[in-house]
């Protein structure tokens, strides 16, 4: 006869969990709550906590499929309020408001975090985001519906989705994390977790246009410091230390994400990677090379620097976000036979990205 354990905790939670019809309590027999400081209380009629530079974590509940739904009350203040879900390690799928943006177009964010990192300046526009106006002096609700790689955000009791997405990661049970995103803190209400998986109705994803003509797959090298680029009499021997044995390919039909092999934020010092292609050219010729990157760049055409430039969020004015695109170009003086192209790619905040193209690739051959 095989026993099981079954957790106290884990049986009461599946009284709101298995019928998501009651909010699960604010309490820490239910939540393990890690923020600069928190309180549990009662706010314009509901029973909330409010939550300072911190997170939640729901406890003993993973989650795979199902609906989220929560009340929050914004304030009209730079913040970035949201939910985890999936979590697995250092992956997860994240939905997250931005008040600060009310009606603009990037009121909202619907992104992966991969290795620890959520590359916004590479999933941006009306694919992962929607306009929408937010009340400063009353309840937000959200509600989340999650099926397989299917996944839509109704705001405010509507029937039907303000967004439809299609999820980052392979479908893996994992827990729930609800984050205040920033400085300000903020009261979260009403949270309810439903296990049983939704039925997706009205699902349509608006498919992001790629661009044309983009190195499809780029190596890179081992994680540095970005102070090591400093000296350019030291580069050929920084360069000839690396190994080349990870690739990325581009993703969205917009850039590669470094991401997919490399963590930033772990034990390892480093910030900085070579994103390398080879270039087989039938003859002497200049061509122009097209590309972005995310934050910083030192492009290097066979052993010699030639361009470096700064991407960084804010860095070009308190407007700029960073976001990639086919912003800079630099004419490269392609030698018969191979070449190698180098961008070193170093990263603070928003996404570890490089792409590229040429605009005219005849004569030559991209490895």
């Amino acid at each position: 006869m095989i026993m099981r354990t079954i957790n106290f905790w884990t049986l009461l939670g599946g009284l709101y969990l298995g019928f998501g019809q009651q909010s699960i309590p604010m309490d820490t027999l239910h939540w393990d709550i890690d923020a600069k400081s928190y309180v549990l209380e009662n706010y314009k009629g509901k029973e909330s906590i409010y939550l300072q530079e911190g997170q939640m974590t729901l406890k003993d509940v993973p989650f795979l499929n199902g609906t989220i739904e929560y009340d929050i009350f914004l304030k009209e203040a730079r913040g970035f309020p949201g939910v985890y879900f999936r979590i697995n390690g250092s992956d997860s799928e994240h939905f997250y408001l931005r008040p600060h943006q009310s009606g603009n177009p990037d009121a909202n964010q619907a992104i992966p975090i991969k290795k620890g990192l959520s590359a916004w300046q590479l999933y941006f526009g009306p694919t992962y985001s929607f306009p929408y106006t937010y009340s400063y002096e009353d309840w937000t609700h959200v509600k989340l519906k999650i099926n397989g790689n299917k996944a839509q955000v109704f705001l405010d009791h509507s029937d039907k989705p303000h967004l439809s997405w299609n999820l980052f990661h392979q479908p893996k049970e994992g827990n729930i994390r609800f984050s205040s995103g920033g400085e300000e803190a903020l009261y979260i209400a009403n949270i309810k977790v439903n296990t049983d998986a939704p039925q997706i109705e009205n699902f349509e994803p608006i498919k992001r246009k790629a661009i044309k003509g983009l190195v499809p797959k780029w190596e890179i090298s081992d994680k540095f410091e970005e102070k090591l680029l400093a000296d350019e009499d030291k580069l050929e021997g920084l360069i000839a230390r690396q190994s080349w044995d990870k690739t990325i390919t581009v993703e969205e039909g917009t850039a590669a994400n470094i991401s997919q092999q490399l963590t930033l934020y772990d034990e390892d010092p480093g910030n900085t990677v070579f994103a390398k292609i080879t270039i087989s050219s039938d003859k002497d010729q200049q061509k122009l090379f097209e590309f972005g990157y995310s934050d910083r760049v030192l492009v290097i055409l066979n052993g010699r620097p030639i361009y470096k430039g700064n991407n960084t969020f804010r860095s070009r004015d308190y407007r700029y976000l960073g976001t990639l695109g086919l912003f800079d170009a630099v004419y490269l003086d392609i030698k018969k036979g191979k070449n190698t192209l180098l961008m070193a790619v170093s990263e603070s905040f928003g996404g570890w990205l490089v792409t590229g193209r040429f605009t005219e690739p005849k004569g030559l051959k991209i490895k």
